[in-house]
């Protein structure tokens, strides 16, 4: 004769699941998110390298249009507050500042990056 479970054992495959599952979508939607930021924080970067590239050659100007520039032509995953750019003796430094698009409205995932690069300057032999 099968048995087929303890009598104590009833509904026990119900509370696994009910237990199990919003953990298991917790941890998809957790590396998900993570993604998502990863993206737009390398997106951050890359505006900021582009525009301190395109400021030290100019002389230091220009690296926050072309930082503005670069991420508007793209379906961008950074919603940017600001793009700052700092001219200093030898060097640029490019800011871009913003959010990453989240999965849980109301929650904010700031992204902040920056870059610098030395001014070129041509000199006459």
């Amino acid at each position: 004769m099968l048995r087929r479970g303890q009598p104590g054992e009833r509904g026990s495959a119900t509370l696994e699941t009910v237990i199990l599952w919003p953990a298991v979508f917790l941890l998809i939607f957790g590396v998900v998110h993570a993604g998502i930021w990863f993206h737009a924080r390398n997106l951050a970067l890359a505006a900021a390298q582009e525009g301190a590239r395109a400021a030290s050659m100019a002389e230091g100007a220009g690296g926050a249009a072309r930082a503005a520039q670069f991420l508007a032509g793209r379906d961008s995953m950074v919603r940017v507050d600001g793009i700052s750019e700092t001219v200093h003796d030898d060097s640029v430094t490019v800011v871009v500042t913003g959010s990453s698009t989240t999965l849980v409205p109301g929650w904010r995932v700031d992204v902040r990056q920056s870059s610098t690069a030395p001014i070129r300057r041509w000199a006459d032999p």
